[in-house]
């Protein structure tokens, strides 16, 4: 039987990303959990050497849980594209460099697509992934993943989200996750996906 949580439980986000702790914290907030980082509380991000998201979300998870002797909910996700081979996957935030720098990330992507010849649409489909491991002290763990589809533009569009955000226009739609209004994204992206999934098994309404 899934372990619910109940109003007033203490959860920690393991990720000291300001914007995913917002997004998470928000999404959240409706079921009355008492949320505190992993930041907050001085537990440093561990190494992320796992070949998948869900590997890297697990080393998080159970590093931070382990630290703070308390359930801890982590999130590893990115950019997948299919004509460069699932690049730049679980390193797109090392594509942005130490310092984040997510316009050369972004940059970056078009200038591999152009090598290819990937301009149009269909040739540049992506998607974004999220994958939440939640653990609790002693090594239980629970997955829960989501996927948004799309394509790429280029050059960037829109100033809300972060990330590849402004290059990315999922399905659907004819504006970029940078365009798009942050409660209109947060009502389908890969991470409210995958926390849609983790609050219908773990969280008591």
């Amino acid at each position: 039987m899934a372990r619910a949580f109940k109003r007033g439980d203490r959860l920690v986000v393991a990720s000291h990303n300001a914007h995913k702790l917002i997004e998470i914290g928000n999404m959240v907030a409706p079921f009355g959990l008492s949320v505190v980082s992993a930041g907050d509380l001085g537990i440093p991000e561990p190494e992320e050497t796992g070949a998948t998201f869900a590997e890297n979300a697990e080393i998080k998870a159970i590093a931070v849980a382990e630290a703070a002797r308390l359930p801890a909910l982590a999130d590893d996700s990115g950019l997948v594209v299919d004509a460069l081979g699932g690049a730049p996957g679980i390193y797109s935030a090392r594509w942005a460099g130490p310092d984040k720098d997510f316009a050369t990330a972004m940059r970056k992507v078009a200038d591999q697509l152009d090598a290819l010849g990937a301009r149009e649409p269909e040739q540049r489909r992506a998607a974004f992934v999220a994958v939440l491991c939640l653990a609790f002290p002693g090594g239980d763990v629970r997955f829960f993943a989501g996927e948004v589809n799309g394509s790429l533009v280029y050059p960037p569009r829109g100033r809300n989200g972060f990330g590849y955000d402004p290059m990315f226009v999922p399905d659907g739609y004819d504006q970029t996750f940078g365009e798009l209004s942050p409660e209109t994204k947060a009502g389908f992206s890969h991470r409210a996906r995958a926390f849609a999934r983790f609050a219908e098994e773990m969280l008591a309404s």
